[in-house]
């Protein structure tokens, strides 16, 4: 099942992403946020599943690709591979919080199965929106040859990671909103 939702969503992805990439009327920030937003609403998205722990297997690979396409746009060429790694990195600069966090989406999952899903949106998307701006920044920071220190990327994280976290729930709500007019 996971590997026939990732495939999907990659597919989707793919087709959605690259058509922003190839925009001339876009500043290439104007790309990078478009894209973070894309991948966090799909990832949320995918959260929804109630399978505890699964959507690290599903996420993961996503958020990678995210990193992929942000260094195409900021003119580095990232393999998936090099992607995962540098989320790896930059998360073991995080901290355990992180673990925290998918400690407590799972156990969200175990205790209210449908509930507990809906309500990891908005923590779903503020986490891959954040892991995408501190990436971006990362890359920036890269192509103009300096690297970022452990601090810079602690405060991006917190920084991105409220920002992610508001923006989701302000979608979460849209969307019960929308779903109550049905």
């Amino acid at each position: 099942m996971s590997n026939s939702l990732l495939s999907r969503a990659r597919a989707k992805l793919e087709r959605e992403v690259l058509e922003i990439e190839h925009r001339t009327d876009l500043t290439d920030q104007q790309k990078v946020d478009k894209i973070i937003v894309i991948f966090s609403v799909v990832c949320g998205g995918i959260a929804v599943q109630p399978i505890p722990f699964a959507d690290i297997f599903i996420l993961t690979p996503l958020q990678a690709y995210m990193g992929q396409r942000l260094a195409a746009i900021r003119g580095l060429k990232l393999s998936e591979q090099q992607s995962t790694e540098l989320i790896k990195q930059l998360m073991g600069v995080v901290g355990m919080g992180l673990v925290a966090q998918q400690l407590g989406i799972a156990a969200a999952k175990i205790l209210f199965p449908i509930f507990g899903g809906v309500a990891t949106v908005p923590v779903v998307f503020g986490l891959t929106y954040a892991i995408g701006t501190v990436m971006d920044k990362y890359i920036v920071a890269k192509v103009a040859g300096r690297t970022l220190t452990a601090d810079e990327i602690k405060k991006a994280w917190k920084e991105a990671k409220k920002s992610g976290e508001a923006e989701g729930k302000r979608r979460e709500r849209d969307i019960r909103r929308d779903a109550g007019k049905g």
